[in-house]
């Protein structure tokens, strides 16, 4: 049998149909930065007070001011307590003028919010204040929980049953579960729709990627994920917008329902993985879609070629035994895996204070956004020019130092702290595309779902943990920024370990992989 390499030279490495079927893919990567929109733009502690119209029923005709002054404490500075009121009583208006209230409690009947930056989030919806403030750090964890999950359930799906499937079956998690969260009456219900969100979100993403990969050749094969990162970038100035003008989460939920009902109709109609389907032994499948991504590029395909798509034998050890049995890829797989981890605890750090910065967080989503899609395009060009290895190295070296800048420089200074956060996201971003890469290119082709879906757990447990890295603030500011300062230099040390995997075909098997551990290796030299 030739190379799977040989085939997409003689249909073409990279055609009008893989153009198609990566814009096709990482179109919908455009939308997903939306979902954290309800966990982003939050007003953490909007101005607030108990609602204590119980009073009126006594006096219908108190000024709004008299009735706070009659019904809730005042703290230190003077001004009303956020959290606290005085226990309603069964008195007559006099009787209250008179004597005063003393007695306090916790709000017994909601919020009245005001001044707010935003016409409805789910702190004001869900009354996550005061003692219930930090389940907003809990909706972020438990999103990432779900992503978690997606990524645990299609990696090895896809394996099993196709990319196709575990990219369809994730786009329709993602329009149903877009359109019940805007609808959900209550907190608990918001975290189930939540949940379930992030597990489409997990399998779409890691699948769409690998899908659109595994049909680009490799001369162009690093665009497969920088595209999707690009989207995504663009993604966050639309979202800054999108916010702007509607200051509405739920509005927003359903906006960004739409395009995946689109998504949820195409999806349907872009093939499978013929490198997928060879392997799985599917040999006259692939032939007809071969055939007919040949005709597509208007690429003359010979008899010849066809007759070296046949069958071969399947690998006897395949999925995770691959990874228990092989010393070598799971030394590069926790390596890999341990990058993913430490890039993703510094982005989700440094996006969920996104409000704290010290800047309009509308320009801080868009300023986020607009430098990270140059960086993208200029990632594509260095990984082919410098290599995978070089460029993961060099980024998480750099990513570190940043990270540790942001405690030299003032914290009252918020356009040097927000320029410092800007760079530290588009290196967890640039590290990000490295390593969707780098995965798919050191893992054969029986494992290398499993491998970017074990890859993507750990990615997305450091968004899971970076909520509550963030609240080590507690005891001191310093804290987190340490914690995943340390975690990326420590990373880029451990990358030196690694091949470099530029300029080579996918492995179709566990042997191919293996084998390059022959290949200079600066690891090998220390």
């Amino acid at each position: 049998m030739a190379d799977f390499g040989e085939i997409l030279k003689a249909v073409g490495e990279f055609g009008l149909f893989q153009k198609v079927t990566l814009f096709a893919l990482s179109f919908p990567t455009l939308i997903l930065p939306f979902y954290f929109a309800s966990v982003l733009f939050t007003e953490s502690d909007p101005e607030r007070h108990c609602n204590t119209d119980w009073i009126l029923r006594t006096d219908p005709n108190l000024t709004t001011e008299e009735q706070l002054r009659l019904t809730l404490p005042q703290d230190h500075d003077g001004n009303f307590s956020r959290c606290q009121m005085f226990v309603p009583v069964d008195w007559d208006i006099d009787s209250i003028r008179e004597y005063g209230l003393n007695d306090t409690t916790a709000c017994q009947d909601g919020w009245v919010y005001g001044n707010m930056l935003y016409k409805s989030t789910i702190v004001t919806d869900f009354d996550l204040v005061c003692d219930k403030a930090n389940l907003v750090e809990v909706a972020q964890t438990v999103m990432m929980a779900g992503i978690v999950v997606g990524c645990v359930a299609f990696g090895p799906f896809a394996e099993s049953f196709g990319r196709k499937r575990a990219v369809q079956i994730p786009s329709i998690l993602l329009f149903i579960f877009t359109v019940a969260t805007a609808f959900c009456p209550n907190f608990d219900l918001y975290l189930t729709a939540q949940f379930l969100l992030g597990i489409g979100y997990g399998g779409y993403r890691l699948n769409s990627i690998i899908l659109a990969t595994e049909w680009i050749g490799m001369s162009k094969r690093s665009w497969g994920a920088c595209v999707a990162q690009l989207c995504s970038a663009v993604g966050q100035c639309f979202l800054a917008g999108i916010i702007y003008f509607i200051r509405n989460w739920r509005l927003a939920q359903l906006i960004t329902a739409a395009p995946y009902a689109v998504l949820s109709i195409y999806i349907w109609f872009i093939p499978e993985s013929a490198r997928w389907l060879v392997e799985r032994g599917k040999t006259k499948e692939a032939q007809e879609i071969i055939t007919k991504v040949a005709a597509i590029n208007k690429q003359t395909l010979t008899d010849s070629t066809l007759e070296k798509i046949v069958t071969k034998e399947p690998e006897k050890k395949g999925g995770i035994i691959i990874l228990i049995q092989s010393s070598l890829l799971r030394k590069y797989f926790f390596i890999v895996a341990l990058a993913w981890f430490s890039m993703n605890v510094v982005y989700y750090c440094l996006s969920f204070n996104m409000a704290k910065l010290g800047l309009d967080i509308f320009l801080t989503q868009t300023i986020f956004g607009l430098s990270e899609i140059p960086a993208h395009i200029l990632c594509i060009w260095l990984l082919e020019k410098v290599g995978r290895k070089v460029s993961l190295l060099t980024t998480l070296v750099i990513l570190g130092v940043v990270c540790i800048l942001i405690l030299v420089v003032p914290q009252g200074n918020a356009v040097a702290v927000t320029t410092l956060a800007t760079i530290g996201r588009l290196l967890s971003n640039w590290a990000a595309s490295i390593c969707n890469v780098y995965v798919q290119e050191l893992f054969p082709t029986c494992f290398r779902q499993t491998a970017a879906g074990l890859g993507n757990i750990g990615s997305r447990l450091g968004g899971m943990l970076a909520p509550l890295v963030n609240m080590l603030a507690v005891h001191h500011w310093t804290i987190p920024i340490a914690v995943y300062s340390g975690l990326t230099i420590i990373s880029a040390a451990l990358c030196y370990l690694l091949p470099e995997t530029r300029d080579k075909e996918l492995p179709d098997s566990t042997a191919d992989a293996e084998g390059r551990q022959d290949e200079p290796c600066l690891g090998e030299w220390l």
